[in-house]
């Protein structure tokens, strides 16, 4: 790992590091948050998968989560949203291609050489902090609306390899919605029936969560429609999912909706991790 940027922050440590990834085919940027507990022993770890059009650097500068990462000693992974450099693969839509990877492994042309979040996130980078940084083997996952999306099904696809869950408006139900159908097509190709584990709402309905899941959600999403947060709450109630799907008046879909509930998701998540 080659380190970009170091700085203090709540008497721990901000980092961005960049690497070369097998996995993606180009080199990877990402970020690292350490407590000062870190200095003494191995950290519990909380992942956050950011949304389209973001980098590592979004919820790095706006989200606010260092503070209580610091008072609950635990650490922060801030991947990237997509491969980046010569030779990838982009269009010229916000949605597809370049800062829009939907953490999932392309299959088709001529995003597959790249293309591969899903891989990079679950195998590569999981095991090049575990390797390279004091960071111990327990994990708990978050994310916003496109991250969002990445980490319920990541967890709830390798529920072994996470113990907490949570998330920030993510996209629920994407096989349902203008926001998965047109990435989908094109990352994995027209058979539907190689969407579904990528759908969190489909893999509530099939697998569920081994433990409890908390969702915040702005009533006044300007993009609600797409999430389709009412498919994955059905879901969830049919499978008595433990799950709480807060909907807070008044806010939107940005990092002012994000930050005000970072605290809330930072403490969820030590609880568990700590506990476990």
């Amino acid at each position: 790992m080659e380190l970009v940027s170091r700085n203090r922050c709540f008497e721990g440590e901000q980092a961005v590091y960049k690497h070369a990834s097998d996995v993606c085919g180009v080199d990877m940027t990402f970020a690292v948050y350490l407590p000062p507990q870190a200095r003494r022993e191995p950290v519990p770890v909380l992942w956050y998968l950011s949304g389209l059009t973001c980098t590592h650097e979004n919820a790095m500068t706006k989200g606010g989560f260092q503070k209580y990462a610091s008072e609950q000693g635990i650490a922060l992974v801030f991947p990237d949203t997509s491969p980046r450099g010569e030779g990838v693969a982009d269009d010229e839509a916000y949605d597809l291609g370049i800062g829009a990877g939907f953490y999932l492994n392309a299959t088709q042309q001529p995003w597959q050489p790249h293309f591969q979040m899903y891989d990079y996130v679950v195998k590569e980078l999981r095991d090049l902090v575990l390797d390279k940084l004091p960071i111990m083997d327990r994990h708990g996952i978050t994310g916003h609306s496109m991250g969002g999306h990445g980490a319920l099904t990541i967890a709830m696809r390798n529920p072994s390899l996470f113990v907490s869950l949570s998330a920030f408006a993510p996209i629920m139900n994407p096989s349902q919605s203008d926001w998965g159908r047109k990435q989908f097509s094109a990352y994995l190709g027209e058979d539907e029936s190689t969407w579904s584990q990528y759908d969190a709402t489909i893999l509530m309905s099939e697998a569920g969560w081994h433990g409890d899941i908390l969702i915040d959600q702005g009533a006044d999403d300007q993009f609600i429609d797409l999430l389709r947060p009412q498919a994955f709450a059905e879901a969830a109630t049919k499978r008595r999912q433990p799950c709480v799907l807060r909907t807070h008046a008044g806010h939107d879909h940005s990092y002012f909706f994000v930050s005000s509930f970072a605290e809330d998701h930072v403490h969820w998540h030590a609880e568990r991790l700590h506990d476990h």
